[in-house]
């Protein structure tokens, strides 16, 4: 058999099964993440010391941060792995850690029943999530990388960010379902749990998806995988291009984590909408990331990576501020969605072209290592400092539309880590003739 032939793709019907299967961990990441960000509020007086309301919201948003310092480090620990035994078998072990810490956060007592120990236990939750989410998204980005077909890597790259987007929709109607069903003062005291219970249920469905991926013929064709020490060495000299990937995912996770996670306690804290509201904006937004997100992968496809990452950019830049500063003068439902769909647009069709230009642009032999590093990194620095950092840049400013000054800071790093990347001619394109 030719060297050729190992690297083509499965057949269509075999690859749209594998898509499902790599991406339902994805789906199992971001249910708990937008749940923990929405029920952000009862999360707070559930597990911390009763007291000042935004402290304890600081607190919670704070939990959530820490665990996403634990990406990085999963990005190492677990991207060796993948880069050295295969990603199949890693993919299965990054779902059973993650679930570990998902069961972790649903059954954990309360303040009131055991004290200090709740918010130290919600902590390891988050910890061992954010330890397996450090290579999820990397390792699911890679493997749909390794089996699309040439021309259409951008699109397939897509649905790793785009089953994310069911799992919010998903979330999103459990939560309306609640609001509907359930009386606030209900909800706060322990309904609330009930979709991270549902989080649970539905784990051993995708460990049975999981366990049926096949591996990349990628991977299976590489004469040789490097060992863990090789694949640590060899991420060390490649710093430059994990640190400008980093940059360049920050204008995604950032935009990301305010549209999804921020976004319902922006509205029903910030700016005194309905949970309803909130909700039905968080919905919509889900669905409409969903379609910009292959939209995006497939227009890089043609034109290129580079104009479609600084056109978006370039207008998140310009954009932010003001659009929230018309938002929070009058807050209203339609205001809200208006603003949220336009940074919905900027996310979508940005991050559908950033994923295949990550993956193009970092070493084949540790692709998944070097990927999940720069997107664990721009996670933990930037994306899921999100809501932490909008709550305080409010809280100090007095000034509702402040998020927008990150929003900016993130589209600017964009800008300059992608000038960087495609610097001196070498371009995203030219490596990924080499890598298709």
């Amino acid at each position: 058999m030719s060297e050729a032939s190992l690297t083509q793709p499965p057949q269509i019907k075999s690859r749209l099964g594998a898509i499902l299967r790599a991406t339902s961990g994805n789906f199992l990441e971001q249910f708990d993440f937008f749940l923990f960000g929405f029920y952000a509020s009862a999360i707070s007086k559930a597990f911390f010391p009763p007291g000042n309301e935004t402290t304890a919201l600081l607190l919670t948003f704070t939990t959530f941060w820490l665990g996403a310092l634990m990406r990085p480090v999963g990005a190492i620990v677990l991207g060796a792995y993948i880069d050295r035994i295969g990603r199949r078998q890693g993919l299965i072990v990054t779902l059973a850690i993650m679930a570990m810490g998902t069961v972790f956060i649903a059954v954990c007592p309360s303040y009131a029943t055991i004290g200090i120990a709740a918010p130290i236990f919600v902590l390891v939750g988050r910890l061992l999530q954010g330890f397996s989410a450090g290579v999820e998204l990397g390792g699911v980005s890679v493997y749909l990388f390794e089996i699309s077909t040439p021309g259409n890597k951008g699109f397939y790259t897509s649905f790793q960010s785009a089953s994310q987007q069911v799992a919010i929709f998903a979330a999103a109607i459990i939560g309306f379902a609640l609001s509907e069903s359930m009386s606030a003062d209900t909800i706060a005291a322990w309904g609330w749990r009930i979709p991270f219970f549902i989080g649970c249920l539905i784990i051993p469905f995708i460990f049975v998806l999981r366990r049926t991926l096949e591996e990349t013929p990628v991977f299976l064709a590489m004469k040789r995988h490097p060992t863990a020490s090789e694949v640590f060495s060899s991420a060390a000299l490649n710093w430059k291009i994990i640190l400008l990937g980093m940059l360049m995912v920050a204008m995604t996770t950032v935009t990301f984590y305010f549209v999804t996670v921020y976004t319902p306690t922006f509205g029903k804290t910030v700016l005194k909408l309905t949970t309803r509201d909130a909700l039905l904006v968080t919905l919509c937004v889900a669905i409409t990331n969903f379609i910009w997100l292959p939209v995006g992968g497939a227009i890089s496809d043609r034109i290129g990576r580079r104009p479609v990452l600084l056109a978006i950019a370039g207008l998140s830049l310009v954009t932010a501020y003001p659009m929230l500063s018309w938002l929070v003068v009058e807050p209203t439902f339609p205001k809200m969605l208006i603003v949220e769909l336009a940074f919905s647009f900027y996310f979508g069709v940005y991050n559908g072209a950033m994923v295949a230009a990550l993956t193009e642009v970092v070493p084949a032999h540790v692709r998944t290592t070097c990927f999940s590093l720069a997107f664990s990194l721009a996670a933990a620095l930037f994306g899921t400092f999100t809501p932490l950092a909008a709550t305080w840049l409010i809280d100090s400013t007095g000034d509702k539309a402040a998020p927008g000054f990150w929003l900016m800071f993130a589209a600017a790093s964009g800008i300059v880590a992608t000038l960087a990347i495609f610097r001196h001619g070498e371009t995203i394109e030219a490596r990924a003739a080499v890598a298709a």
